[in-house]
């Protein structure tokens, strides 16, 4: 998993609340067993017109946001099924952060496995960024988790505080996920099947 510690970007804007996983990610995608591909698939039924072309009437296909790797968007985003496959096809797309008043428990849960940093903010933080990005094209922010800040990159530099629970953060600043949490206690989980399990070492 790829650590996350800084991470400067363009903002892009999102602005919907209720962005439930098939919306996200159809489930016509989900028939891969690969974990690749999805990324072009992200927000499908908004992003194409039914001929396959681009929808330009949807805010993530405006040329100023062409590159954004950093998400804002609006309350209980990742709501409806438990599809790992949402967050592959975020981070598929470029995105490493997304920024919203408050994430489905769900999805915050399969975000923080994947590398995938979710920031919450309040309400008037979000919607201060969504208002800072339509003023301003090509708007960069830094997301810092170590100093668990938003930094937007404006004439006036303006700068959010977020919290995070510091066993996700120490797992998304050294890039854990589950399996390389259980290989940081590998030789007290070998000491412990040496002592108790004797015979599966031929003693």
């Amino acid at each position: 998993m790829q650590p996350f510690k800084t991470h400067r970007g363009l903002v892009a804007t999102l602005d919907r609340a209720n962005v439930d996983t098939d919306q996200i990610i159809p489930k016509q995608f989900l028939k891969s067993i690969a974990r690749t591909g999805f990324g072009e698939h992200l927000f499908h039924d908004w992003r194409y017109l039914p001929d396959g072309t681009p929808n330009p009437d949807f805010e993530l296909n405006a040329p100023r946001f062409r590159g954004a790797s950093i998400l804002v968007t609006r309350h209980n985003f990742g709501c409806g099924s438990s599809r790992e496959h949402a967050v592959w096809a975020i981070q598929q797309d470029g995105f490493r952060a997304v920024i919203a008043p408050r994430f489905a428990e769900i999805f915050r849960t399969n975000s923080q496995k994947n590398g995938l940093l979710t920031v919450e903010l309040a309400e008037a933080e979000v919607e201060e960024i969504v208002q800072m990005a339509g003023r301003y094209p090509g708007l960069e922010a830094t997301v810092d988790l170590e100093h668990q800040r938003v930094v937007l990159h404006l004439p006036e530099e303006i700068a959010f505080h977020f919290e995070i629970d510091p066993g996700i953060k120490t797992r998304l600043t050294h890039g854990l996920d589950e399996i390389g949490l259980t290989f940081k206690h590998e030789s007290a989980i070998t000491k412990f099947e040496h002592q108790h399990n004797p015979q599966w070492f031929g003693s």
